[in-house]
């Protein structure tokens, strides 16, 4: 076995293939770039070489200084983790030139599958069912549009060398297809220095379900069942699951056996995923072949046991496949929940900045029992409670940089059932504390908690079916409005209490002025009237019994409990009040003794100031080109500009028609979020 690995990569992935490598007894090698020298991955290492500049092509993209930090630490082998490196047949070949093992594929796999184009082309020799398209040079946005004319609108426009939702776009008509064309190319070779683009038909009400397999050098290839990533946004996958609530035995059996058909037919050795577009009626088109470890792999683990890192290992280093078709399983149910660095506030941009807060939910079984599996993926537990899995690479403190991709972390549940996996995930979202950015959290825990997802019932479209205006917070109901307005009251008695120094029982006098033990609590434009008394609570003259909460003025977590329902909640105080957050709901309650509450609904709201006349950067980013001059006119819908943010561009357009007076920065400028990049005539 390898004594010394190198990982050439950066955040999670690096940190979750050192776990595995230490768990084998192998010594790691780290990577980082300027903006890394502090990062959680150079810290878990047993060696960091510095590689150069935060920009990923002068760092982490830069083959030759991988190679130079092989031969400096001694490292017989790299692992690419996904990205960067990761399906560069030419960097696997400068490796393999060296004498130094490429933990994956070998080169021929990886330019057959790697290049979409290519790969289609095989999986229909290999019989496998393919989406219809041209997969032709096309030379311009004028011959794109009549090509997506041929195919027959709608049709998705991709980058031949993408991946992670880079370089694709929706096109519904001729107008879309030209725009759509021109913003994957120059997206496809920012990302991947490759800008060959084709095009195929889009499939309507779409699940996107993918195979994993796993082979080795010997001829044993093993599909380990399905993944279902069908939540996606903008192409970029939200949450996965494992297996799928849709898939039958035969569909997946039928699936498996074409991906390992396509995994046999380029000689494939390592982990690799086939991925499929399946219709509402279970008939499924390939669409691509990942030749690395996908991002989502964790929920394969968690239902099948098998460490798919270290099997990449050990295939690399000549080993035989330890399991048959026949050895793989379903156990069980997994999720996975992307946490990303974008604002769902503001669209979804890219947010960046310092950890202020970072505490993760405790991995391990719910219930307190120990784990009896070992390793990341180690999963088996007696007592079958749900258990909690983090992938991450970062830390309280850490700085979430325009530089990379906006990943924080993958969080994990595992259940005996696709409704426990989901409970747990919804809890531990609730018990996710992030400070300092903007971020997805309570976005993906209001997915949790949404009934089409909780019924199976979902497809590529759910996000933009469900969320068409965006996504403004979940709401509280009826039923909830009152018991957040009771622990509202609690949160204030106790930081009343620690403020007095008096710790009185449940209905007891505080001896602070004109306390009654009833406060009005205003949350929006509602009030409720709140009573505390030895009997219990009640709001508004309807008791909720006795509740409770072990709370504390500075915890950042409160459990309260009514009766046999608990609510876990993000408690933060705001001027009179607090802000409780769970399940994508976001509230203020303002909590108010009875003599206060009417002054304070005389009180001014501040308005904010107008800034209809200016185009303000929605993000940090970097400016790629600006579509107008100073004394244009330009009408609703024109573009303005495009800004690159986390590798992807985001085009800027005009919300309605406006004369343009001053455009104070240029192409390449870098801008703060809310930076000016155009003013318009009032």
């Amino acid at each position: 076995m390898f004594q010394k690995i190198l990982i050439a990569n950066r955040g999670e992935i690096a940190c979750r293939v050192i776990k595995t490598a230490k768990k084998m007894g192998i010594a790691t090698v780290a990577v980082y770039s300027d903006a890394d020298r502090d990062a959680m991955h150079v810290a878990m290492a047993d060696e960091a070489v510095h590689l150069g500049p935060p920009q990923a092509a002068q760092s982490y993209l830069l083959g030759e200084k991988i190679l130079a930090a092989c031969k400096s630490t001694g490292a017989e082998a790299v692992h690419p983790g996904y990205g960067f490196l990761s399906e560069n047949a030419g960097f696997c070949e400068m490796l393999e030139n060296a004498g130094i093992v490429f933990i994956g594929p070998k080169p021929k796999a990886i330019r057959a599958m790697g290049d979409k184009i290519t790969s289609k082309k095989l999986a229909a020799e290999a019989g496998v069912s393919t989406v219809p398209g041209f997969m032709g040079l096309i030379e311009d946005a004028s011959h794109a549009a009549m090509i997506a004319a041929e195919v027959g609108y709608p049709v998705m426009i991709k980058a031949s060398a993408g991946g992670g939702g880079k370089g694709m776009r929706i096109a519904w008509n001729d107008a879309e297809a030209r725009d759509g064309f021109d913003r994957s190319r120059s997206e496809a070779k920012s990302s991947f220095g490759d800008d060959r683009i084709f095009i195929e038909k889009f499939v309507e009400e779409p699940r996107h379900i993918e195979i994993q397999v796993l082979a080795d050098s010997f001829g044993t290839c093993v599909y380990l069942n399905e993944r279902e990533c069908s939540i996606q946004r903008r192409n970029q996958k939200v949450v996965e699951e494992a297996p799928s609530a849709f898939l039958d035995a035969e569909t997946r059996k039928a699936m498996g056996e074409q991906s390992v058909a396509l995994a046999k037919a380029v000689d494939y050795e390592s982990a690799g995923t086939v991925e499929f577009i399946v219709d509402k009626n279970r008939n499924f088109y390939f669409l691509e072949m990942n030749t690395r470890l996908q991002v989502e792999h964790p929920v394969t683990e968690l239902i099948t046991g098998v460490d798919l890192v270290e099997q990449m290992i050990r295939v690399a280093d000549g080993e035989k496949l330890p399991l048959t078709q026949d050895d793989v399983t379903i156990d069980g149910w997994a999720i996975e929940s992307r946490v990303y660095a974008e604002d769902p506030y503001r669209g979804f941009l890219p947010s960046i900045g310092r950890l202020k807060r970072y505490a993760t939910p405790e991995e391990g079984p719910l219930d307190g029992s120990p784990a009896s599996g070992t390793g990341p993926a180690g999963r088996d537990i007696a007592s079958g409670a749900p258990i909690i899995r983090n992938d991450t690479g970062v830390l309280e403190g850490s700085e979430i940089s325009m530089f990379y991709d906006p990943m924080i972390a993958k969080l994990c549940t595992w259940g005996e059932t696709r409704e426990a996996a989901t409970d747990a995930m919804a809890e531990a979202l609730d018990r996710f504390v992030l400070d300092g950015i903007g971020h997805n959290v309570p976005f993906v825990a209001a997915i949790m908690h949404h009934p089409r997802w909780r019924s199976g019932d979902i497809s590529t479209g759910f996000i933009a079916e469900e969320y068409p205006e965006g996504f403004a917070g979940a709401h509280a109901d009826a039923a909830l409005q009152p018991k957040l307005a009771a622990a509202a009251t609690l949160f204030d008695r106790a930081s009343a209490r620690r403020l007095s120094g008096a710790a009185p029982t449940l209905g007891e006098s505080l001896s602070l002025s004109r306390d009654t033990g009833r406060r009005i609590v205003v949350i929006g434009e509602d009030s409720f009237t709140v009573e505390l008394g030895k009997d219990g609570i009640t709001v508004d003259g309807t008791s909720l019994g006795h509740v409770s909460t072990g709370w504390r003025r500075g915890d950042l977590l409160a459990d309260v409990v009514f009766g046999e329902e608990r609510l876990a909640l993000r408690v933060d105080p705001i001027v009179n009040g607090f802000r409780l957050r769970l399940a994508g709901i976001e509230i203020d309650a303002r909590v108010y003794p009875p003599h206060l509450a009417a002054l304070a609904a005389l009180m001014p709201v501040k308005e904010a100031p107008d800034t209809s006349n200016l185009l303000l950067c929605p993000m940090p980013g970097v400016v790629v080109s600006l579509a107008v001059a100073e004394g244009d006119s330009v009408e609703a819908g024109q573009t303005l500009a495009v800004i690159e943010a986390m590798k992807m561009e985001n085009v800027l357009k005009a919300e309605h028609k406006a004369v343009v007076k001053a455009i104070p920065v240029k192409a390449g400028d870098s801008l703060a979020v809310d930076a000016v990049i155009m003013e318009f005539e009032a």
